[in-house]
């Protein structure tokens, strides 16, 4: 009987070793990386159609008080700061990519997206601003592991370049 237990033991303990391996993990997200990235793809702007709205003072102030925060790692303080704006100005495109970014610094990228996709539907859908939206998009769907997404967001970023009017 001990003899016939101990082999039990002895088989349960090598199939306990015999396990199958977890599936990859997703590459590993760093969101100063990605937000590095989303500020890259708006480039200079130097040459192209760029719409600039003229700002509220104080969303304005709250603006630089997110910026500040921002540089000095505090970004839980900044999101704060742009909720703030927002509250004031909650249709502004700008203000809105500037809390998607926050968002992305934060680890929350759904929310990261949907304020991306939504500044975007808000804006003038050409220039800097406009690729910002889908650079942040394309960094979300990537770090999800979702390629064809970020193909998708990185062929609309590419259509946000408009030459400005020619002037006679």
């Amino acid at each position: 009987m001990k003899v016939r237990l101990c082999a039990a033991a002895l088989v349960l303990s090598l199939a306990a070793c015999t396990t199958v391996p977890a599936p990859p993990a997703p590459p590993a997200v760093e969101p100063a990386a990605m937000l590095a990235a989303v500020r890259a793809a708006a480039g200079d702007g130097d040459g192209e159609l760029a719409v600039q709205p003229l700002r509220d003072p104080q969303v304005e102030d709250l603006r630089q008080a997110a910026q500040r925060f921002q540089a000095e790692g505090r970004h839980a303080e900044a999101a704060q700061a742009l909720d703030r704006a927002l509250a004031l100005a909650p249709e502004d495109p700008a203000l809105l990519q500037e809390r998607a970014e926050a968002a992305l610094l934060l680890h929350r990228f759904d929310q990261a997206e949907a304020l991306a996709r939504r500044a975007f539907e808000l804006g003038a859908r050409v220039g800097p601003l406009c690729r910002r939206h889908w650079a942040t998009v394309r960094e979300v769907r990537r770090a999800q592991g979702d390629a064809a997404a970020a193909d998708e967001a990185h062929a609309r970023l590419a259509a946000c370049r408009v030459a400005p009017p020619e002037r006679f």
